[in-house]
Order: structure tokens, then C-alpha cells, then sequence
């Protein structure tokens, strides 16, 4: 575990939470389902927590349009009583002659009871997570041409803007299966009490190839779909689960992972998938070997299940990129690049931009309108160069000028690649490779020796904080002080022995690169009228880097500033504060934080990444990168208009039943008892009649 990552132990508080939410902070825990179609519009539903005034929904990028539906909180008993005294007051007034004669009253009748049934339907008083119990219903339309991939989902409040989670633009039919109820909290040697009982009807699913299925799995489930395939078509089943929730807190490993089996006509399993390469959502590529039907199955590795269990699973002839060579190159300079992979005859590559700088970027395949997974490329400033076999020993080592990134393969099991490189008495020397973090199946280890084969450096395993998906940081990072004038070597090996195409690197030897990444956290923010609030930055330093860093915002909007601070020498984090003299933003703000730093004669400007602080199987934190710091200034003296206005209220009666001595109710529980009523009745539970009636029985109490 890095220093960086000390972050995980910092507090054991926080080991039992079940979301790492800071306290009052809206957040999100899942989305259902977490994806579209291109040209279509669908509903769906969003489980968190304290999202009760919540106003609109935000998504990244152009050509999708979001709009809040309805919003169902948890409701506690007495809501849940007074909902079911309610209902059973309609049910007899629905068959009474009254409303048989009054046909509109009826109708409203017969709305109330939906709404009433809708809540009261499935409702848990123990839920398993009660940060997944609240419910935003969101109606989703996305253009014809919207671009397909991922995109970012959050949810407004009138106090802030929660945390973002992935919805996903496809390019096929979509079939979805009913949303699972709230799962309820398992007791302790009676767990199959709170195993979902599926309907027999829900079980299977036909769908048509090609389309994407949306499920969300429940402990001890397998759900089937049943499909029609003709004899050589190639298709790739593809998975989306950790993907859509990166980390559960209260899981183990700390995600879903799900399992495919794909069957025959005649129950023969034909294909299996667990996970694929190092990730753990699965891909599965079969060629059809004959006319018939298949059913393929989807579960946890481990059988747990619960709401936020969601997958997408994509069935279709659609090019899948499984490598590219090189995994990056120079800035500026022409790129040729060769892909391997599924169904990518005549599938044209698109690289980054030109004039795109260095960094990390995507890559896909574009065949006949459809667009392939995503694939990371890098771009550098330093000079590369390609591996040149054979090089697997010093005797045979390919010599290179420092500085400089060698692009290359662990071409089969045992291979070594080493490089020979001149140095000088006194040099610090590094070598790092860039394989796992550009999802290639590399487990690489390195090490730097003289020619007589001491060793100077060896590394397995190194930590980079700034991939925060990355739970194995499979990469290797050597530094060095050369002890004399000479020749060197840098070896670069598979540490499970495994090799191929695929397993491709880059190597970089050059002397130390000074620089940082900034990370803030988390990705939103909330400020109160003309006041301020803190966020962490946290340096990611690289390359022995320890000068200090000057942090800024940058290009502020109008009615926002940052109060200037610096990350010194080793800091690895500080609080910035942001400031306001608005009263309201009315709308979520992007706010950008850099920082500066001198390096010799220059100066390294970066831009803070937004990231969200995770957890991991009770224990371990990660920052997840965001697209965008969202901040919100909010008043909280403003009161919304009231959505219903109640008539005027009943004078309240004594009850003559009440003996002198009786215990009363005090004035705080008189007052809890009404804000249950107005909230029900301002959502639209209670009807005119109920509410009055209930409003004067709190008055009458006392």
C-alpha cells in the first residue's frame, strides 16, 4: 500500500459506513438501468440517500436530456401506518354508491391508490443498505445521434449536487428486467428469509440479437435470457458491472462480479466467462456453430445480490478491440497503429485528436456505424522507440539513448526484454513501465543491473494513487544512482510467466521527470449564501518530486474565488477553500483548480482532477476520477412554494373519552406527528378529507 493510500486506515470510524458520503451530502448509489439506447426514451430510477429536495438531473455531454419524474424517500412506520389507514379509507369509498354515481371522483379515488400502492408495495422498514433506499425516478431521452459510450449522471438539490455515476449511449435495442424491490436487511442465521422470491414469469427473458440486457441481480440469483442465433454468426458478450459501481463499500471484493454461462439448445454448457484478463467484468466472444437456441446466465461470483448489483450485458456482431500496438506514442508525431481483436475486418481506428497533449486518452473501432469498446492510448514528449528482438539477455541487449520509451512485447512465456543504456558516476536513472494502467494483461517486474550483473534496482509492484480504478497496480517503477561511468542494463519480465500480443508495454528510461497530478475531493461541493466551503487536494508526486505547489482556482466565474495555498515539499494534502458572495447559483457551477510548481528553469501548471473517495471492501479508499468539480451555492432561508394548499383546517374536538391524568403527548412528538402528515399530504398520498382529519386529531391530543 503506497503512503498515499494511508488515507485507508486514517480514520477506522469509517470502516463500518456503508458509503463514504460525507455527513448530509446527497449521494447516489446506483442507477437503474444504467443506459439507453440512441433515439429512445426511457425511465429510470436512481438509489441513494439525502436527496429529499432534489430538483434536476445533470448528464454529461450533449444529446441526452434528463428530467426528474418523481421521488420516493424511505418512509418510516407511522408514514407507512398512516399510508395503509389511507388506502383502506379508499378501498371502501372506491365501491361505495357515491362514487359509482360521481365517475371523476372515482378516478381520483383510483389515482390515490395508485400512488399509495406504489409506495407501500415492497416497503422495507430494515433495508440491507439504507443509503440505497431513497428513489429518483428520471425520464431519459437520448438523441439519434448522440455519441455512444459513457457518460456522467448526477442529481441537483436545492443545497448541492450529488456524487456522479455512469450511464451508458448504446447503439442497440434495449430490453430491461423490473427493478428489484428494496432488498431487506438479512437476520443473522435466518438469511433465506430475506432472499428475493422472482415470480417464475421473471425468471427467463427472450430477447433478439442484437440488444443490450439490463438486470440487477439478487443473493442467490441466476437470471437467464433465451435467444436465436444462426450458424456463424461471431458474437461478443460483453459486460458492464463495475463499470456502472466501481466500488461497494459493504461487499467483498468490493464490486459485483459477475459470471456468464452460455448453453446450448440441449442444456450442454458451450462457453464460460468470470471475469476478463484483470477485469472483472466479463467478455465472452463465441462463434455460432449452428442454428438454434441459447441461453445465457448472469450471476455473482460469490451469489450476493441487492440493488446496486446492476449489469448491463451487450449481444451483437459488434467490433471489439481486444489490443492495440503500440499503447501510445509521441506528441505530434504520425501514429501507426495495429489492432487485434473481434469482428474488426475493415474497422477503421481512431486515434486522439491531432494536437492533443500528453496524457491518457481513448481509442475505438468504427465499422459499418458501429462503434467498438474503448481502449486506452498514451501520448508522451519524450522520443520512443520499438523493442528489437532478440533481446533476452544482457549479451543480446538492445541498446537505447536515455531519454526514452521502448514500445514493446513480452512476446511468449520466458521472455526477457533487455536494454543497454551508457551511464555516468553519480546519474539517477529511471525506469517505469506503463502496461496494467493501459489495460494490458502485463504483470511486469523490472530491474536495473551493471555488467557484472549487480543489481541496482528490482521492483514488482508500484502504487500510483492517480488510477483509481486500478486495485492491482500490477506496473513496475525503478530509481536509481548509477555508482560509476559504464554500461548498464534494464530487464523487463512477466512475473506470471505469461506472454503474446497482447501483453504489451511502455517502457520508460530516462533520468527523473519531476512532476505531480492533483486530485480534489470530493467532485461536488455546497455553499451556503456569500460563504465558503473546503475540499482536499491531494499531490501525486512523481519522480522524487517534493518542491512546493502553489494551488489557485482558476478563470473563477463571476461571484466565486479560492483562497490561495501550497502543497509543501512532501504535503500530500491540503484543504482549499472556496469562496462566494452569491446569494444563489441556482445552478451547479464547474470549478477548476490548479496548481504551480517550479521544476529547474520552468514552471508545471496541472489542473486538479475531480475524484471521489471510495471505499473498498470495508477498509480500502480509492479516488475515482470525475469529469467535473460541481459546485452549488444555495440560501437556506429559501422555503419553495408549497405544492398543495390545504383547506382550511377543522376546530379541533375534545375527546370525551380522554380521563383526567391521561399521559398527553408532548409538544415535540405533536409536531413530529404533523410534518408526517404535510409530508405525505404535499406528495400527494393523503387525500383533503384524510389530512384535515389527522391535522385535528394532533390538535386534539393536547
Amino acid at each position: 500500500m503506497s503512503k498515499f493510500l494511508s488515507l485507508s486506515v486514517m480514520a477506522l470510524a469509517g470502516v463500518l459506513a456503508v458509503t463514504t458520503a460525507a455527513p448530509g451530502q446527497a449521494y447516489i448509489g446506483f442507477v437503474y438501468p444504467a443506459g439507453a439506447q440512441q433515439g429512445t426514451t426511457v425511465q429510470i430510477r436512481l438509489g441513494g440517500q439525502r436527496f429529499d429536495d432534489v430538483e434536476k438531473v445533470i448528464v454529461s455531454g450533449t444529446g441526452v436530456q434528463a428530467k426528474l419524474v418523481d421521488y420516493h424517500r424511505l418512509l418510516n412506520n407511522q408514514e407507512v401506518s398512516l399510508l395503509r389507514e389511507q388506502q383502506r379509507d379508499l378501498r371502501r369509498a372506491s365501491t361505495g354508491k357515491d362514487a359509482e354515481k360521481d365517475p371523476k371522483k372515482l378516478a381520483e379515488i383510483r389515482q390515490f391508490l395508485a400512488r399509495i400502492d406504489a409506495r407501500v408495495t415492497g416497503w422495507q422498514n430494515s433495508p440491507a443498505n439504507r443509503s440505497l433506499a431513497n428513489l429518483a425516478f428520471v425520464e431519459v431521452t437520448v438523441a439519434p445521434d448522440a455519441e455512444p459510450g459513457p457518460r456522467e449522471i448526477r442529481l441537483a438539490t436545492r443545497s448541492g449536487v450529488t456524487n456522479p455515476l455512469v450511464f451508458f449511449v448504446s447503439q442497440f435495442p434495449e430490453s430491461i428486467r423490473k427493478p428489484l424491490p428494496t432488498t431487506p436487511l438479512p437476520i443473522l442465521g435466518k438469511e433465506e428469509l430475506a432472499e428475493r422470491k422472482r415470480p417464475p414469469e421473471e425468471a427467463e427473458v427472450r430477447v433478439a440479437v442484437p440488444c443490450v440486457v439490463n438486470g440487477q441481480v439478487a443473493a442467490g440469483e441466476l437470471n437467464y435470457y433465451r435467444f436465436e442465433a444462426k450458424k456463424g454468426r461471431r458474437l461478443v458478450i460483453s459486460t458492464e458491472a463495475r463499470k456502472l459501481v466501481p466500488y461497494i463499500a459493504d461487499a467483498v471484493p468490493g464490486w459485483f462480479q459477475p459470471v456468464l454461462t452460455l448453453y446450448n439448445a440441449a442444456g450442454k454448457e458451450v462457453a464460460f466467462n468470470d471475469d476478463y484478463r484483470f477485469q472483472p467484468d466479463s467478455v465472452m466472444y463465441y462463434e455460432v456453430p449452428e442454428d438454434g437456441e441459447y441461453v445465457l446466465t448472469v450471476s455473482d461470483a460469490l451469489f450476493r445480490g441487492r440493488e446496486d448489483f446492476v449489469y448491463r450485458i451487450s449481444f451483437a456482431e459488434m467490433p471489439f478491440i481486444t489490443s492495440i500496438f503500440p499503447l501510445g506514442g509521441r506528441v505530434g508525431e504520425p501514429m501507426k497503429v495495429e489492432m487485434k481483436g473481434w469482428n474488426l475486418e475493415q474497422a477503421q481506428l481512431a486515434l486522439p485528436p491531432t494536437g492533443s497533449g500528453h496524457g491518457i486518452y481513448h481509442a475505438t473501432a468504427a465499422k459499418t456505424g458501429l462503434v467498438s469498446n474503448r481502449v486506452p492510448f498514451a501520448l508522451d514528449t519524450l522520443p520512443e522507440c520499438l523493442d528489437q528482438e532478440p533481446n533476452n539477455a544482457p549479451s543480446q541487449a538492445q541498446k537505447v539513448s536515455l531519454p526514452v520509451i521502448v514500445n514493446g512485447r513480452i512476446g511468449q512465456s520466458g521472455d526477457w526484454d533487455v536494454f543497454q543504456f551508457e551511464g555516468r558516476a553519480g546519474q539517477t536513472v529511471v525506469a517505469e513501465v506503463m502496461a496494467r494502467r493501459l489495460d494490458s494483461p502485463l504483470d511486469s517486474m523490472l530491474k536495473i543491473t551493471d555488467t557484472a550483473g549487480n543489481l541496482l534496482g528490482l521492483n514488482d509492484d508500484f502504487d500510483d494513487p492517480g488510477t483509481g480504478l486500478n486495485t492491482h497496480h500490477a506496473d513496475s517503477y525503478v530509481s536509481a544512482e548509477l555508482p560509476s561511468d559504464g554500461t548498464y542494463y534494464v530487464h523487463l519480465l512477466d512475473t506470471t510467466n505469461q506472454g503474446g500480443d497482447e501483453y504489451a508495454y511502455r517502457l520508460r528510461i530516462s533520468p527523473p521527470q519531476p512532476d505531480f497530478a492533483l486530485r480534489v475531493v470530493s467532485s461536488n461541493a455546497s455553499l451556503r449564501s456569500k460563504g465558503s466551503a473546503t475540499v482536499s487536494v491531494y499531490a501525486i508526486r512523481k519522480d522524487g518530486f517534493d518542491g512546493e505547489i502553489k494551488l489557485n482556482l482558476k478563470d473563477p466565474p463571476k461571484g466565486f474565488s479560492g483562497t490561495p495555498i501550497s502543497l509543501k515539499g512532501q504535503q500530500e494534502m491540503v484543504r482549499f477553500t472556496l469562496r462566494t458572495d452569491l446569494v444563489d447559483s441556482k445552478e451547479p457551477v464547474p470549478l477548476v483548480i490548479e496548481g504551480r510548481a517550479t521544476v529547474g528553469d520552468g514552471e508545471l501548471i496541472r489542473e486538479a482532477v475531480a475524484a471521489e473517495d471510495r471505499m473498498q471492501a470495508f477498509l480500502w479508499r480509492h479516488l475515482v476520477p470525475a469529469e467535473a468539480l460541481k459546485v452549488r451555492v444555495f440560501n437556506p432561508s429559501y422555503q419553495p412554494p408549497v405544492a398543495r394548499v390545504a383547506p382550511p383546517p377543522r376546530t379541533a374536538k375534545t375527546d370525551p373519552n380522554k380521563k383526567e391524568g391521561q399521559p398527553k403527548f408532548t409538544k415535540g412528538q405533536v409536531a413530529g406527528r404533523l410534518r408526517q402528515i404535510e409530508f405525505l399530504y404535499q406528495n400527494w398520498l393523503l387525500t383533503d378529507e384524510f389530512y384535515l382529519d389527522k391535522v385535528a386529531e394532533c390538535e386534539a391530543v393536547n
